[in-house]
């Protein structure tokens, strides 16, 4: 399949995150189409204050992977048991999930490109809104690689060291990074639809609570 033939709509149904990434390198002229991609994504204002650090150094990824081991552990390593051993159907993250961001948090470092949005302006602001829209170019960037066969995921788990950060990456003192997206050729697994809960049990019609019946196309 070329970029041009996968339709939009199974794009948009067929985009999960890909957490099993091979080491292969990215061809420059594909990295380029994508890149060229997500910036036709929203920028509030279309003021497009915002730039896109790709990072393909070794000592840059080690360092930041350590960080990111680090939150992982805290955030979840410590509960892997629970986790593996918590019965179907349970809320939160599924085995299969679990192992597959436990497989990022050691291996983040072997995908070949890192893709750092950010945002210009924004390190000090407290607006929990400010410079949202870019997470639409974000969402761009990973749909355009998964036009050309790569896979992506969307992580802010490397969080808690913005400024040696903003410093190995040589940003403005203003700048912050609003996520970070390793990218790769898949090495394990499929592209499938992300499990979700029933559209119709989270939307609401007018005001919160207003359900309304699906009814599907015949």
């Amino acid at each position: 399949m070329t970029p041009e033939s996968l339709p939009l709509m199974e794009a948009l149904h067929s985009t999960p995150s890909r957490r099993y990434l091979a080491p292969d390198p990215i061809p420059d002229d594909v990295l380029w189409s994508v890149l060229n991609a997500a910036i036709r994504g929203p920028s509030g204002g279309n003021q497009q204050g915002w730039g896109w650090v790709v990072v393909t150094d070794p000592e840059v990824k080690e360092r930041v992977a350590a960080w990111y081991r680090e939150n992982w552990d805290a955030a979840y390593g410590r509960r892997r048991e629970e986790i593996l051993n918590a019965p179907p159907g349970s809320q939160g993250l599924s085995k299969r999930g679990f192992l597959g961001a436990e497989h990022l948090a050691h291996h983040i470092a072997e995908a070949p490109v890192w893709v750092f949005p950010v945002l210009l302006g924004a390190a000090d602001v407290t607006n929990p809104r400010i410079g949202s829209s870019i997470y639409g170019a974000v969402q761009q960037l990973c749909l355009a690689a998964r036009a050309h066969g790569l896979g992506t995921s969307l992580t802010t788990l490397y969080g808690g060291h913005e400024d040696e950060l903003r410093e190995m990456l040589g940003l403005p003192e203003d700048a912050l990074t609003m996520a970070l997206v390793p990218m790769g050729y898949p090495a394990q697994g499929r592209w499938a639809e992300p499990k979700r809960l029933p559209v119709e049990d989270v939307v609401h019609w007018d005001r919160w609570g207003a359900k309304r019946p699906r009814e599907e196309a015949g």
